[in-house]
């Protein structure tokens, strides 16, 4: 379990945020990878991110190519929700976040330079994200100079964290507000 009942508000916010902050630091934690909701043309839509950093600030930074579907998602509409679930410690976080784009910036620049080697790859193909193609090799094909003209950053701002404690029968809910000063409030499960 991550919290209980019997713990002060405000330690519950320091185990949740220390929790999310060690998922971008540990590539084995389980809040390493996030579900990404967004709102599409016609539907929401969730996909799984990796999780790059996490500021002091609770703010978390993806990396993605600025021709992916969420990109253009977020454009038309900055509100997103994270979605993470820890099953050692039987948790699932929620967080609803209004987002920064990020390409071609300073953001994107200083980022693009932790990417190293093969990894740029991922944000270089010649081919745009979602492109159909009749060959699976087709989405290998990468220019021979890499260079950060795809690359972006989606910074993703909390307004609300809301977390489920799964425990039999006495699950336990709490959201904290960022408008209240991530003071916490105790929901129905």
């Amino acid at each position: 379990m991550l919290f209980s009942e019997n713990e002060l508000q405000s330690e519950i916010w320091k185990s949740i945020s220390h929790e999310l902050h060690r998922g971008a630091l540990d590539p084995k934690h389980p809040f390493r990878y996030v579900n990404l909701g967004t709102i599409g043309k016609t539907s929401p839509e969730i996909r799984t991110v990796v999780v790059r950093s996490v500021s002091k600030e609770l703010e978390f930074h993806i990396f993605t190519d600025s021709r992916s579907e969420k990109v253009n998602e977020l454009s038309a509409n900055p509100s997103a929700t994270l979605h993470f679930y820890h099953s050692g410690k039987r948790v699932q976080i929620r967080i609803k976040t209004k987002t920064e784009i990020h390409h071609q910036d300073e953001v994107s620049t200083a980022n693009w330079l932790k990417v190293q080697g093969e990894a740029q790859k991922a944000y270089t193909s010649t081919l745009a994200p979602s492109t159909p193609i009749s060959d699976p090799n087709q989405g290998f094909d990468w220019p021979k100079n890499s260079d950060d003209r795809y690359f972006t950053v989606l910074k993703f701002i909390p307004e609300t964290v809301e977390a489920l404690q799964l425990n039999g029968l006495k699950h336990l809910r709490i959201l904290f507000s960022k408008s209240e000063n991530w003071k916490g409030q105790w929901l129905v499960p």
